[in-house]
């Protein structure tokens, strides 16, 4: 009886270390073999009264990144209004788009998004990151990963 307790035990802290291990799929090896877009030096500066979105981790100039990798993006609402987390989207940007919402999903608060392991295959991804207030105004941040191999 002691070695059925025993193994039960033992299975359940695997299971508990393997959860803890786990990362998250944010681009898949097959999105990423799709055809991409020319990097047209694309910005998202200008006037805006719409959420602040910042690329927190990693950060947006890093290079020789390997995956899995945290990824952390901050939301922060301007004049007196709050963040709509049912208006995030995040797209992929390939020849024809992939919108990768869903995955994230989990991890969006109000306060932004939060993937402690973001599976990302090797190569250079751009993603876009749209989000709206609780007064209706949209804002866009391109998402820049490079990783490595």
């Amino acid at each position: 009886m002691r070695t059925h307790c025993k193994l039960a035990a033992l299975c359940v802290g695997f299971a508990l270390t393997a959860g803890a291990a786990h990362a998250e799929q944010l681009i898949t090896a097959a999105e990423a073999s799709l055809p991409g877009v020319p990097d047209t030096g694309m910005t998202t500066r200008g006037i805006t009264r719409g959420p602040a979105v910042e690329q927190v981790s990693p950060a947006p100039d890093a290079k020789n990144l390997t995956s899995p990798m945290a990824l952390n993006i901050k939301f922060e609402a301007r004049n007196n209004a709050t963040i709509d987390k049912d208006s995030v989207k995040v797209t992929y940007i390939r020849a024809n788009n992939v919108d990768i919402t869903a995955r994230v999903k989990p991890f969006v608060t109000a306060d932004g998004i939060d993937m402690k392991k973001a599976e990302v295959p090797p190569g250079t991804h751009l993603i876009r990151v749209d989000v709206k207030d609780s007064q209706g105004r949209a804002s866009m941040a391109l998402i820049k990963l490079s990783v490595d191999k």
